[in-house]
């Protein structure tokens, strides 16, 4: 048989040997870091629903997770999430698109004022900022207040990719909605979960690739320009849309949507140095895993697939010197001790429940 450029390659890179045969749990080497990283590397995480574990991860492996905005004083764990604390390494909610990506990098450097995010009123009197409109679970109680919150995050954003080694995103939408004549991006569709619909303003926009590469480049150069050897690792959720407003199925529009972010992400991580992708949504979602680790719902992730997603992670990830381990004080090794209460405190945060803003769209389901 002549030599060609096949014979060399290694069994991962067969779908024989490297999937089928080897099965979900035998997965090797899906992904490997470019990057050597010091032990003390700090990492901020923001995005999609899913970008939640991947932080809770962090901490639960004694890296560092970059807090830029804590709880004040000693609010209580529960009262913290509530008000979306230690969600992100922010309080910016979950950042669908990369429009909204921009968006909240701008306001973070001043090249975009806090007074064009707009207010909005509800019902009660209460205030909510357009860009987290559910950050605060009764509303803010004026103008002001809620501006003025707004600021603060800005600047623990700017925090968490000034004193960052890597910044982690995780793309999970590329629907979203702007307002006609200012351009601003929203989480949700104004109307389903504060704010009143405008079809004169409001316009429904399925970001396509260019302009979703675009705007992560106009994002990651504004970041670069503060902290010039900044990391970026994107990933994309392997989360299923809740709703689609784009006219076709919702399977299509999910398809659609993971495929276009998937390829910004991967085409970045080819082209730039500063940039790798990290492959979850290809875990939990491609053939071997045969829908195994979605809830019955055939959406939310099961814990399991949780674990799953960030074993590969760790796996690949290139740490050049991991904090020492010390024995036990009851004579066990040290190192046996820690990854056994990793693993109880991963197994612990991948079951609970997600800050997903999205899922109120479920509710205007007449089905």
């Amino acid at each position: 048989m002549a030599d060609n450029p096949y014979r060399e390659l290694p069994p991962t890179a067969f779908w024989r040997t490297g999937v089928a045969e080897a099965g979900l749990f035998g997965l090797q080497d899906l992904w490997k870091s470019p990057w050597c990283l010091p032990s003390d590397a700090r990492f901020s995480t923001f995005g999609s629903c899913f970008a939640q574990h991947i932080s809770r991860a962090l901490v639960a492996r004694g890296l560092t997770w970059k807090e830029a905005e804590p709880a004040p004083g000693r609010t209580p764990p529960d009262l913290a999430r509530k008000y979306n604390y230690g969600v992100f390494s922010a309080r910016t909610g979950n950042i669908y698109t990369a429009a909204q990506l921009l968006t909240w990098t701008r306001l973070a450097l001043g090249d975009l004022p806090i007074e064009a995010i707009e207010i909005w009123q509800d019902d009660i009197g209460r205030f909510h900022d357009t860009l987290r409109p559910k950050i605060e679970p009764e509303g803010f109680e004026s103008i002001e207040e809620a501006r003025a919150a707004l600021a603060t995050t800005a600047r623990a954003f700017h925090r968490a990719f000034a004193e960052a080694e890597v910044f982690v995103f995780t793309l999970g939408l590329t629907e979203g909605w702007e307002d006609r004549a200012t351009g601003q991006c929203w989480p949700l569709c104004p109307g389903t979960g504060v704010g009143r619909f405008d079809p004169e303003r409001h316009v429904f926009l399925n970001y396509d690739y260019p302009r979703i590469r675009a705007d992560l480049e106009a994002a990651m150069a504004l970041m670069q320009g503060v902290t010039p050897g900044l990391r970026f690792l994107f990933t994309v959720s392997p989360v299923p849309l809740v709703a689609t407003a784009s006219g076709g199925h919702v399977l299509v529009a999910t398809t659609h949507s993971k495929s276009v972010l998937r390829a910004v992400a991967g085409d970045l991580a080819a082209a730039r140095d500063a940039v790798d992708y990290f492959p979850s949504y290809e875990i939990i979602a491609s053939p071997p895993a045969r829908a195994t680790f979605f809830e019955p719902n055939l959406r939310s992730i099961a814990p399991e697939g949780v674990n799953l997603v960030m074993t590969h992670f760790f796996a690949g990830l290139d740490i050049s010197a991991p904090p020492a381990r010390a024995a036990g004080a009851d004579g066990a090794d040290g190192a046996d001790g820690a990854a056994a209460r990793q693993k109880a405190s991963e197994a612990e945060m991948a079951a609970e429940d997600l800050v997903c803003e999205e899922i109120i769209l479920e509710q205007f389901n007449d089905g």
